[in-house]
């Protein structure tokens, strides 16, 4: 018994060693798939920056983003003539720091685009799943209930269920979830058609494990790659979603601060405040193009036939 009990601990003092060995090597390894991406590493290095200036922003803000200020209306920026050292990026119509309602800016198109997007792929990742299994009758009406909403343009889509129910974030969350999760169902619908025709799905039925098992140890951990992917790039397609819905004054409303409702604000000033539309313009094609640089890189990696 001692002797099992010896050999016992060696092999679990072995096993412990090589899964501390493995996991520090995976993390090296896509570290350095990342660095050998020039791309790839410019968008981590900013989608990195956009989420830590969202969660510090009563930090890093030094406004208040929504201080009235009618001594320091429309002053440029500090490296323009007139500029002002307290308002490095210049005041808008009421006297608000830009800076300040920028990085406020930030937290509400990440949480937007985040969460629309987790919720779109909860619905399409489901679906995707039960048509791809199932098959047959239930394959024909999930496809078809597809079909019907890729008939209707989302931003027409989004705008009249905004003015049904009025705009606010939790709405606009909703809408952009239920509005894009059908991108989700045909790509996980496609990738199930091909996996539960393998093998090792095969033997699973031959021997009576459940559907639901199935579905759920088999073939959903094989479709998270791409839907990681696809994901990834979704959430900027939703930040321009956002921003556009609140230019329109039917997303963000104020006083919550959105880029796309900075922009809105802005846009009476263009010609003679040129700053106050160039800034959150700026900070959302910068996040959304590093947003889709890190995808670009995860697709690569990610794809199985890659040589990395």
């Amino acid at each position: 018994m001692s002797v099992n009990s010896q050999t016992q601990n060696q092999n679990q003092s072995v096993t412990s060693t090589v899964e501390k060995k493995q996991a520090p090597n995976a993390f090296v390894r896509w570290m350095r798939l990342l660095f050998k991406s020039k791309t790839g590493t410019f968008g981590f290095i900013i989608v990195l920056a956009v989420i830590l200036v969202a969660i510090f922003a009563k930090f890093l803000a030094p406004y208040d983003p929504n201080m009235i200020n009618p001594a320091a209306m429309l002053k440029p920026p500090v490296w323009v003539e007139g500029g002002s050292a307290e308002h490095i990026l210049g005041t808008d119509n009421l006297g608000r720091d830009m800076l300040s309602r920028i990085i406020y800016g930030s937290q509400i198109s990440l949480l937007v685009g985040l969460s629309a997007v987790a919720l779109a792929g909860v619905i399409g990742v489901f679906v995707g799943l039960v048509a791809g299994y199932y098959g047959g009758f239930v394959d024909n009406v999930l496809m078809r209930l597809v079909d019907s909403f890729l008939a209707i343009p989302t931003i027409l889509f989004a705008l009249v269920i905004l003015s049904i129910f009025g705009p606010s974030v939790t709405t606009l969350i909703v809408v952009l979830g239920i509005t894009n999760w059908v991108q989700y169902a045909r790509l996980v619908r496609g990738e199930v058609l091909s996996i539960k025709e393998r093998e090792f799905v095969k033997a699973a039925k031959s021997i009576g494990v459940r559907d639901n098992k199935i579905i759920l140890k088999h073939l959903l951990p094989n479709v998270i790659s791409p839907f990681i992917v696809i994901s990834t790039l979704s959430v900027a397609t939703t930040i321009i979603l956002e921003a556009s819905l609140s230019f329109l004054g039917l997303g963000i409303q104020p006083p919550t601060i959105s880029w796309g409702g900075i922009l809105s604000d802005g846009r009476d000033y263009i010609a003679t405040s040129w700053w106050l539309a160039t800034f959150p313009g700026l900070a959302i094609t910068i996040t959304v193009l590093a947003i889709i640089f890190l995808g670009d890189w995860l697709r690569d990696v990610l794809d199985p036939r890659s040589t990395n």
